[in-house]
């Protein structure tokens, strides 16, 4: 059985430096975020980054805020009206060219900041008040310059759901990256998107369809205009929630590979297990345990490969909530 894990910490994830419990804060504080620190930090390797101490600016110093239209804010202090928008993006506009050479997975940022939120920052007008419309300088340029990397904030991470996604692509593209570095042939594309096709199913039948067709049309195109056009429909499927209607899809497309194996009392099990995920009564771990021993039990070559079963560590328990 294919296991989610990767031993090593292959996985480089960039992230905001406050939430790793640096004092870099405009305070002098920090905001660890235990989960990240105490739980993921097990499987990823972190590229702290604090836009505001690396372009030049101490710890403590005065607060700053965005100001001026969403699309295109200012970045001032509150107190002395100081403008620090062209040096944060002098800088940031190198970081991200120097971060290209980590080969990241994805980026954690601070939520509200004005320089790394990733949504839904205060932006202050010359009258009346704020609105959540704002995007912190940095994550702007770093979201432009990486549009397929899976970013998220820690706040954010703190709903089950948008947690599981973030995990789920990043050890998805983590494993995309290993065929690529070992410079994949056609043989080997086609055995990537087989093992990774019902968790692709999981998020979008319409990403399921196209990625089916390109690897269909594999040798009519060049490898390198393959692998661009395949990590984009991978990545923008997989930002896709993978609902409880989606999941059941799965589950009763997997039931159907043991049709002339299980009994009908077996059947019913599981048709029932199911009902009761789709109800919000049991988590999907529940479900895909019972099918899991099937798997083993009947030796299902299909679904012995499928990552859907396990595509991320089983010790993280993103798939324990209901």
């Amino acid at each position: 059985m294919l296991q989610g894990k990767i031993v090593e910490k292959t996985i480089k994830l960039g992230i905001s430096s406050c939430l790793l419990g640096n004092n870099v804060r405009y305070d002098g504080s920090h905001t660890q975020d235990r989960y990240l620190t105490d739980t993921l930090s097990h499987y990823v390797e972190y590229f702290p980054v604090c836009p505001e101490v690396e372009c030049g600016l101490g710890t403590p110093r005065e607060f700053m805020h965005l100001v001026g239209s969403p699309d295109a804010p200012r970045l001032v202090t509150g107190k002395t009206g100081k403008d620090y928008t062209d040096q944060m993006l002098s800088w940031a506009r190198k970081r991200v060219v120097e971060l290209e050479r980590e080969k990241l997975c994805g980026f954690i940022f601070k939520k509200n900041s004005p320089s790394s939120g990733m949504e839904r920052v205060k932006v202050y007008a010359a009258k009346g008040a704020p609105v959540r419309k704002g995007i912190g300088m940095f994550a702007r340029v770093f979201m432009e310059h990486f549009p397929l990397l899976p970013v998220e904030e820690e706040g954010r991470l703190h709903d089950v759901d948008l947690r599981e996604n973030f995990i789920e692509r990043i050890f998805t593209l983590e494993r995309w990256r290993e065929l690529l570095d070992e410079k994949m042939n056609r043989a080997q594309i086609i055995d990537f998107h087989t093992r990774h096709k019902l968790l692709i199913l999981s998020h979008s039948q319409k990403h399921y369809r196209l990625m089916g067709q390109l690897v269909a049309h594999v040798k009519d195109v060049s490898l390198k205009d393959f692998y661009t056009r395949y990590e984009s429909l991978l990545m923008e499927g997989l930002s896709l929630t993978a609902t409880p209607k989606k999941h059941v899809n799965v589950l009763q497309h997997m039931m159907g590979y043991f049709k002339t194996q299980l009994s009908p009392d077996e059947k019913q099990e599981l048709l029932e297990i199911i009902k009761r995920y789709s109800g919000g009564l049991v988590p999907l771990i529940v479900p895909l345990t019972l099918i899991n021993h099937y798997v083993r039990k009947f030796d299902q070559p299909y679904l012995k490969e499928q990552f859907y079963l396990n595509p991320h560590p089983i010790e993280l328990q993103l798939r324990n909530h209901v």
